[in-house]
């Protein structure tokens, strides 16, 4: 079964650094089955995230392929990922557009952790654009099982490096 993802915008008085109460929107991620769990799931999670009154203003259904989370990073960026494929009746090239939701701390290192997220893909692809999203938080379904936990893997770089140096060990062993 494929993932829905929706986006939803969520207004509530937020206290900032300075100490001080201003309201604002702020524009969250989740996956659901529909727009009622939607709406269930971002009130439990506000619950928790704040104590003050806040209002549900926008629950859509958002477009993203897939969702890459990455440690060390704090922001989230749209990812516009063409994967080219040859049409074999005519000869021609077709383009299909995809978007992944990618987390990084500036716009290079978004292209880099997209490479990352599309190194599995066997066929070609460009990335013509990134942009940073509004999105301030990502809250995935977890069901507890192994499964669920793989659609939303965070990718640490450095674990990855060190299992590679211990397969790379194993194979001259």
């Amino acid at each position: 079964m494929s993932v829905i993802w929706y986006e939803c915008k969520v207004k509530y008085r937020k206290t900032h650094e300075t100490g001080e109460q201003k309201v604002t929107t702020d524009t969250y991620l989740l996956d659901a089955v529909s727009y009622t769990e939607a709406e269930a799931r971002i009130t439990e999670e506000m619950k928790a995230y704040t104590n003050e009154d806040f209002r549900i203003m926008n629950i859509k259904v958002a477009n993203f392929s897939e969702v890459h989370p990455f440690e060390n990073s704090d922001r989230w960026f749209k990812s516009k990922v063409s994967l080219v494929a040859l049409d074999e009746e005519s000869g021609k090239e077709r383009k299909t557009n995809i978007y992944l939701l990618v987390q990084a701390n500036d716009v290079k290192e978004a292209f880099e952790n997209t490479i990352k997220a599309m190194e599995t893909t066997m066929g070609d692809y460009n990335i013509p654009s990134i942009t940073e999203s509004p999105i301030l938080d990502v809250f995935p379904y977890f069901t507890g099982e192994e499964e669920q936990l793989e659609k939303y893997k965070v990718i640490d770089t450095a674990s990855e490096e060190k299992v590679e140096e211990e397969t790379e060990e194993e194979v001259v062993s």
